[in-house]
């Protein structure tokens, strides 16, 4: 989506009015891009959150998130809220199609679809959905600075503008960190310690991220691998200095709700689109 813009083809304004091309430099009526909140069926809802998985999850394989089988992005149905889309089991992030997502519901079962699901993916995506209503859409990937991070045990510190993102809105989660969660209690255990925020560390595993659109919690993923790979670096050099509270604060509120969320991801939506249009296939 981008700005719409209504411009003049011909101009007519006064001779002290300076012009470009005939059109005459004078503040204009502009649209800015929003994310889209109405559509006219539930079927066109359902087209464009896969879409933007399929993007997302393209997305992550550019950026090295892949690893193996592991990783995941799920989106909730607009229909059938009890279910949610996601990558299937053994697909690389790289040649997702919108046609190859998997529908499944709470209990595991796939739904719509041909192919198998992670049932890691399945756990503690189910129990993130299930104990969120707020949720839409839910990432995880084992990224290499994610992972290195998780390894400590500590929160994101406000060291930079993008940092300040998860300021006071993610939390450090120890529990079933490092093992491989198959069991269903295990899932629930993790998401009832992250009932609020936009993030989770995940200890001795990796980053969680949730938002409101898939955009959203794409966007918020990426930025916290990145915050996650400026701290280690800024730690490694010597004495990282933090934002005051006042400013983290501050700086959270102005560009940390969900619309902005979905406004920093749509420069990657419009080069993923560019890029790989079979993705929509």
């Amino acid at each position: 989506m981008t700005p719409s813009t209504t411009l003049p083809t011909s101009s007519s304004a006064p001779a002290d009015v300076p012009t470009i091309d005939g059109v005459p430099l004078t503040p204009k009526t502009v649209t800015k891009p929003t994310a889209p909140t109405s559509f006219e069926s539930v079927e066109a809802e359902r087209a464009h959150h896969k879409a933007r998985l399929a993007g997302a999850l393209r997305i992550f394989g550019k950026f090295g998130f892949g690893e193996g089988v592991a990783g995941h992005i799920t989106v909730r149905d607009p229909e059938f809220t009890d279910m949610f889309w996601v990558n299937p089991l053994g697909m690389s992030f790289r040649h997702i199609s919108a046609s190859d997502l998997i529908l499944v519901n709470h209990d595991g079962d796939v739904v719509y679809g041909d192919r198998a699901v992670n049932r890691a993916a399945f756990i503690l995506h189910a129990a993130i959905h299930a104990a969120r209503p707020d949720v839409v859409a839910a990432a995880h990937a084992h990224s290499p600075f994610g992972k290195a991070f998780s390894s400590l045990g500590i929160p994101l510190d406000p060291l930079t503008q993008d940092a300040c993102i998860f300021y006071e809105d993610h939390t450090v989660i120890a529990e079933q960190g490092g093992a491989v969660v198959f069991e269903v209690e295990a899932g629930r255990e993790f998401a009832d310690r992250f009932l609020t925020g936009k993030a989770a560390i995940h200890q001795n595993h990796g980053l969680f991220t949730v938002g409101t659109s898939v955009d959203e919690a794409a966007f918020w993923f990426t930025s916290m691998e990145r915050s996650c790979q400026a701290q280690l670096l800024a730690m490694a050099a010597g004495e990282p200095k933090l934002i005051r509270h006042e400013w983290a604060s501050y700086t959270r509120d102005q560009i940390a709700y969900p619309g902005a969320g979905w406004l920093k991801f749509q420069p990657l939506w419009d080069e993923i689109c560019r890029t790989d249009p079979d993705l929509f296939d």
